[in-house]
């Protein structure tokens, strides 16, 4: 059986190449763009205003590229995570509901290398990285796509390491031809690959936030292997090269364990860590993972620690908890539905 190309995740300078090839006016480029991501068609033959003979070419080797997810798990709270089948593997969802803002978590790739200690997704190892093509699906697969007010890659699998076909997709999303989002609306989270984020932060007006969860160089190795590679201080120095103080944010994301990062050690060096950066603090509650003996603060802590920060002047908020009763953290779900089939990761 042949296996036919997607349209969906291609550029219009992609779709321009195709069309060409095919012998097809120079505007039809546009109106395929406009069928894939404006009016978010199934298949080839509803794109009426092309010519039949046209709709049959793009057939032969072509096909939109959109599946409905496999399942979805909802939380009492209004977060529904989504299931993926990608081939034989499955990738995760998770869209969130909060007052004004819906906001959907998508994932990069299937499994990751980065195997952070605390991360379900890393357990699973690395399978490979998603298509451009499959990343916009999850967005435009869920029911509740017409509401979505952000974006967040972080989801499975690190998004820099998927450079190609993520900066692919936050071109499809932020062209006046693909969605016409504001990058604003749109954040990317990284561990921080530093070649690949000076690419992204000249090539992108999207929000960042980077993984810290340790500002001491021995314990965040110990949490996160990629500490050898790409030090938390280096990837710092880079930031501080580009401008944060406008429109485009710099937020730091911090796993909250009891009794392992929330000292006052721990505070007083994220202070010089952070000094003059125009920057936030995201801190957040650890959800507790299979066979992993750390623990989650209580709220009590959580504030107390936050208020500690913002004494020395860094922005910090608490991120809600939110699906703690549908396995809402990265991999969870994806690792449960393997096990299921009978085929663990």
């Amino acid at each position: 059986m042949t296996i036919k190309d997607c349209l969906a995740g291609k550029t219009l300078s992609e779709l321009s190449a195709i069309t060409e090839r095919y012998g097809m006016p120079r505007f039809t480029a546009k109106q395929l763009a406009s069928w894939l991501y404006n009016k978010r068609i199934t298949t080839i033959e509803e794109m009426s205003n092309l010519s039949k003979a046209n709709r049959e070419k793009l057939s032969t080797d072509y096909e939109i590229g959109y599946s409905a997810p496999v399942e979805a798990n909802r939380s009492s709270d209004g977060t529904i995570k989504y299931l993926f089948a990608v081939g034989d593997d499955f990738i995760e969802a998770v869209y969130i509901p909060d007052r004004e803002r819906a906001t959907l978590c998508v994932s990069s790739q299937v499994g990751c290398k980065m195997n952070c200690r605390f991360c379900m997704t890393g357990k699973q190892g690395f399978k490979r990285s998603l298509s451009a093509t499959e990343i916009i699906n999850q967005i435009v697969s869920i029911p509740e796509h017409d509401t979505l007010t952000n974006l967040v890659f972080m989801g499975m699998g690190e998004p820099l390491d998927n450079t190609d076909e993520v900066l692919k997709a936050l071109e499809i999303l932020t062209s006046e031809w693909g969605f016409a989002w504001s990058p604003r609306r749109i954040t990317l989270s990284t561990i921080g690959v530093t070649h690949n984020l000076r690419r992204f932060l000249d090539e992108s007006q999207c929000h960042l936030a980077i993984s810290l969860h340790n500002p001491f160089a021995e314990e965040r190795l110990a949490m996160m292997p990629v500490q050898k590679a790409f030090p938390i201080e280096q990837v710092i120095e880079l930031v501080r090269q580009y401008d944060f103080s406008h429109q485009r944010r710099l937020s730091f994301e911090y796993i909250v364990f009891e009794g392992y990062n929330d000292s006052a050690a721990h505070i007083t060096e994220l202070g010089h860590l952070l000094s003059g950066l125009d920057c936030r603090i995201n801190l957040i509650r650890f959800h507790a993972i299979p066979q992993l003996d750390m623990h989650s603060p209580s709220m009590e802590q959580m504030e107390k620690f936050r208020d500690a920060l913002s004494r020395k002047g860094i922005i910090c908020t608490i991120r809600a908890s939110r699906g703690e009763d549908i396995k809402a953290a990265c991999g969870m779900l994806s690792t449960a539905k393997k096990a299921q089939q009978g085929n663990p990761t």
